[in-house]
């Protein structure tokens, strides 16, 4: 068998519609994987489905609201009738702009239900297929803004840490089922997430904050959704058979390196 083969694995993404989450519809079914993407941007599910359809790859698109556990349970439990799923990509995620003070409650909730909520109610909907397959692999889309101090994050690096923090707690809850959970912590990566982050919080400015916010890594660049999407088939393979409890930076040096 080829390495980092996912062959015939039932996998389900949250956000694979574009970025990252598309980076990892792709890359797995490229190593075999039967992949599930659910998102609320079911148009964006489809186009990422159709392309990796029209290279002989294994795909399906679920509309779906990750804050709704209801909505998830049985969406997962739809997908389980064929196969039980035995790796989960929790990358479904939102960002903030903002300090205590400037974030609006509304804006805090919403962040908390997408998030956190979010990968709560998608881990807790797929342990029992997990359980059932006799095995699975969780991977938690983190951040290094749960890991560091960056302005005017104040909401969004609240819902990072808390992920790191169930990162650790459901790898050590399900150490006797064969169950692993890791998260990965990207830096600055260049999707269509980031250019409309840009669009919205730094209108006319665009150009000179994606100049500015790539220089922030040290390595002197932002990542590629591809190279994320690397790291994430790695810690899924059973090549990572002995990797869990583990956050992994992919940063361009932004954590360790940033200092004078």
């Amino acid at each position: 068998m080829a390495a980092f083969s996912l062959l015939d694995k039932s996998v389900i993404i949250t956000g694979g519609g574009s970025g990252i989450g598309q980076a990892i519809a792709k890359t797995f079914s490229s190593h075999g994987a039967v992949v599930h993407i659910l998102d609320a941007n079911l148009e964006g599910a489809l186009q990422t489905v159709a392309d990796i359809q029209a290279l002989g790859f294994i795909a399906f698109a679920h509309h779906c609201d990750v804050t709704s556990y209801t909505h998830v349970l049985r969406t997962v439990n739809e997908i389980s009738e064929k196969k039980p799923v035995e790796i989960l990509i929790n990358n479904a995620g939102i960002a903030h702009v903002g300090t205590v003070e400037t974030t609006e409650e509304a804006a805090f909730d919403l962040l908390y239900n997408v998030n956190i909520k979010g990968v709560f109610n998608c881990t807790k909907a797929c342990i029992p297929q997990m359980r059932k397959a006799g095995k699975g692999c969780i991977l938690n889309m983190a951040s290094i803004a749960g890991s560091v101090g960056i302005k005017d994050r104040f909401a969004y690096s609240m819902t990072k840490g808390a992920v790191l923090s169930m990162t650790y707690s459901i790898a050590k809850d399900f150490l006797k089922e064969n169950i692993r959970c890791n998260s990965i912590s990207p830096g600055r990566v260049h999707t269509p997430f980031v250019d409309g982050f840009i669009k919205k919080n730094y209108p006319g400015k665009e150009a000179e904050m994606f100049q500015k916010l790539s220089k922030t890594q040290p390595i002197g660049r932002m990542g590629l959704p591809e190279e994320i999407a690397s790291l994430a088939l790695y810690l899924c393979s059973d090549e990572a058979g002995f990797i869990t409890g583990t956050d992994y930076p992919i940063d361009g040096g932004f954590i360790k390196l940033n200092g004078k």
